[in-house]
């Protein structure tokens, strides 16, 4: 039996994939929590994504990256957190910064992992099991409310009409339709270490165009020159919307495609959360972090026993060893007959 708890705020101020794998947890917190208020505190650039999902009846946004603010925009934070009066915390970031802010908030019950840095600050911990994907360890915090889920839990999100709208225009303004063999491209990430070769992406793309398939390309602003660049295979069949969509009008555009290829990154995760099957390329990170595809309809490519992978927990900016072995070594045919053998497999049309 679920203990009562009227007010609930969960707390995940990290990256936008640390967000989705978050949606599970607050999915199967709403189903047992039919009538309670539950808020979502997360970080700006989040905020969009999970706008309108019906687990969650407020967005609280912190932006705890703005030098500005410092340590008065966590007071500020604190008190608007504070004015909601929650009952319950749920805080799956293990940050010593997320842990406080349910602390100063006097939220009366905190409850986080035994790995966070603030856990001292928590009154009840829950094990981080890191042989558990991400999501069932999240779903783990249910545990002291006397919550066991035993199945599945997907990440889902809801983009808006508005947002099919714009999707439609852009599918129409480039000349693709439903009939098309559609296979969207991310070929961005944050980390240099958990990006593909930009001249394998471009290896790629002009192994497909042989083939009937159209390629879109998606990404932020911070990829538009990359994705401009594959583009130039043959720009009839390959169009990009880096830089021109939100994150949900991303989502949307995911969904419409049979088959998404791209890195250890964010729209992997998206793409679970719109049912559309991936093929993620993986380098200096390794499936068993947690943070793989959620499901059964994908597929990780990446170079193993590898003796200097896994190289970081999130990526870095150049490779330790100067070799990029990890990713130099994962061929563009190689990826090709990965995607092709899954859309044999499915055999679907979206």
């Amino acid at each position: 039996m679920a203990l009562e708890a009227k007010t609930i705020v969960v707390i995940q101020t990290a990256f936008l994939g640390d967000v989705i794998l978050t949606l599970p947890l607050l999915q199967v917190l709403k189903r047992s929590y039919p009538t309670s208020i539950i808020d979502f505190l997360v970080a700006p650039r989040a905020a969009g994504l999970v706008k309108d999902h019906p687990a969650i009846n407020e967005i609280i946004v912190y932006d705890k990256r703005d030098a500005e603010s410092g340590i008065q925009g966590l007071f500020r934070k604190v008190s608007q957190v504070r004015e909601r009066n929650y009952d319950l915390a749920l805080i799956p970031h293990r940050s010593l910064r997320s842990a406080s802010l349910a602390w100063m908030a006097r939220i009366p019950r905190r409850i986080g992992f035994h790995t966070s840095a603030g856990r001292f600050l928590l009154t009840h911990t829950v094990r981080y099991t890191h042989s558990l994907h991400e999501v069932d360890r999240n779903l783990a915090l249910l545990s002291p409310l006397g919550i066991d889920n035993n199945q599945k839990e997907y990440p889902s999100l809801y983009p808006l009409e508005a947002d099919r709208k714009v999707v439609d225009d852009f599918l129409l303004k480039n000349g693709i339709s439903n009939a098309d063999h559609l296979i969207a491209i991310a070929p961005g990430t944050v980390w240099y270490t958990k990006r593909w070769l930009q001249e394998r992406f471009i290896e790629l793309a002009e192994t497909f165009v042989r083939s009937d398939v159209r390629l879109v390309l998606i990404g932020s602003s911070e990829d538009a020159a990359l994705c401009k660049a594959i583009t130039l295979v043959q720009p009839s069949k390959i169009v990009s919307a880096a830089g021109t969509l939100t994150l949900l009008q991303s989502a949307e555009l995911i969904r419409r495609c049979q088959l998404l290829i791209c890195n250890d990154s964010a729209p992997m995760h998206i793409a679970v959360a719109v049912r559309t099957p991936v093929v993620a390329i993986f380098g200096a990170t390794v499936p068993e972090f947690g943070f793989a595809p959620y499901g059964e309809h994908n597929n990780i490519v990446e170079k193993k026993d590898l003796p200097c992978r896994p190289c970081s927990i999130h990526g870095g900016d150049q490779c330790p060893i100067r070799t990029f072995v990890c990713m130099k070594e994962i061929s563009a045919e190689h990826v090709y007959h990965v995607a092709m053998s899954m859309l044999d497999r499915t055999h679907t049309v979206k």
